[in-house]
């Protein structure tokens, strides 16, 4: 048996070396095309290579455990590192990252993921630190209990003034905040008394969506520049503030509405992941209605108070926790009052945490935090 296994191995071997020496001859100049991949040790190929010419089911095998098995950051960037290696390697790594169940879903691997439904039964639990000289900030995905620890940048923020209305850019990278940059993800437009907020996403969020129609959703000044860049925004949401004024009815109150992707993928997405957001591969988007949690009044401490669960260390008029009201996701379209799908507070002068689970994005879940930030006339 082992004299049989020799001569295999020595046949494979020498099947490998000529297919190697074959795709030199034909490649152009005789250039190799290697490229390391980070933190893996594995080499980028062009489709010709070894790594390529591995059997479907074996390296879907292979990359299905390491799926698996490395489930959370930072061990996760493995899982991207497949990803890296050549164009069949990103093809099968990415139909194996969108297939998880729903239960289990909710992973953040690549940019598209940001803009797919979160977990269903454990929230992701974020941080959001701000720039107050430079109207700042940033979402990190949380890697301990820690406060003080940034974790892993997910998205960037900064607050412009339009006129009389305001708007938040949101953006992949922290250090190109503008809308005619490829990591622009989508932004978020308020009125004068910064009480009503509209939720605008760069790419549509279904199959047949049209841009929204207005001067506010216009991403350039042109109607088009690229058939591949839509020249407006899609409206993906909308959150408003009940007039309060001088707090006579209690803290603030907000109501939210929003389109959320479905967690079941239908087509296969071609877009790659490097610099920019895909759009969602939903062909129907479901509603869902908001509000937040009715705090109680505590006679000792002489407050409104909310449990959040050790989440949120600091009183501010900013915390809250959104449930749902309607959710088309759910039997019946009926939501789950008791259930918190965003948890909004405060745990120090800059810091915030933010924690969010299906049906929301975390694209959607950071822009409804942000509508917190700023004053708010008509509400305090």
């Amino acid at each position: 048996m082992s004299l049989r296994n020799s001569c295999l191995s020595r046949k494979i071997s020498r099947s490998y070396r000529e297919s190697q020496k074959s795709s030199k001859e034909t490649r152009p100049g005789g250039d190799s095309f290697e490229s390391a991949s980070t933190g893996s040790g594995l080499a980028a190929c062009d489709g010709a290579g070894s790594w390529a010419g591995m059997f479907p089911e074996l390296l879907g095998e292979i990359i299905r455990r390491v799926e698996t098995s490395e489930d959370q950051w930072p061990q996760r960037q493995n899982v991207v590192a497949c990803a890296c290696v050549c164009k069949k390697w990103r093809d099968i790594t990415k139909e194996i990252v969108k297939s998880p169940p729903a239960p289990v879903g909710g992973k953040i691997t690549f940019p598209s993921c940001l803009k797919q439904p979160g977990p269903r039964d454990l929230p992701h639990k974020c941080l959001i630190k701000r720039n107050k000289k430079t109207s700042t900030f940033y979402l990190y995905l949380a890697l301990t209990p820690s406060f003080t620890d940034k974790g892993k940048f997910l998205l960037a923020a900064r607050r412009y003034r339009r006129g009389a209305h305001t708007e938040y850019i949101i953006s992949l990278d922290a250090d190109d905040l503008s809308q005619g940059s490829n990591a622009y993800v989508g932004k978020l437009s308020s009125d004068f008394l910064g009480t009503n907020f509209t939720i605008y996403d760069s790419q549509p969020p279904h199959n047949g969506a049209r841009p929204s129609s207005g001067r506010a959703s216009r991403r350039f000044a042109s109607k088009q520049i690229s058939p591949q860049v839509p020249a407006g925004n899609f409206e993906v949401g909308q959150v408003s503030y009940k007039f309060n004024l001088l707090k006579s009815r209690g803290p603030r109150r907000m109501v939210c509405s929003v389109k959320c992707p479905s967690s079941v993928e239908t087509d296969e997405d071609k877009h790659l992941d490097d610099l920019k957001m895909n759009k969602p591969d939903t062909s129907v988007s479901c509603c869902t209605i908001l509000k937040n949690k009715s705090p109680r009044w505590h006679e000792h401490l002489q407050c409104w108070c909310l449990n959040f669960h050790g989440r949120v260390t600091v009183a501010s008029v900013k915390n809250f926790q959104l449930v749902a009201t309607m959710d088309q996701s759910q039997p019946g379209g009926k939501g789950d009052e008791e259930t918190v799908l965003l948890q909004f507070g405060k745990v120090g002068d800059d810091t915030f945490t933010m924690d969010y689970r299906q049906p929301l994005s975390a694209f959607q879940a950071f822009a409804i935090c942000l509508t917190s930030f700023g004053t708010k006339l008509a509400c305090e």
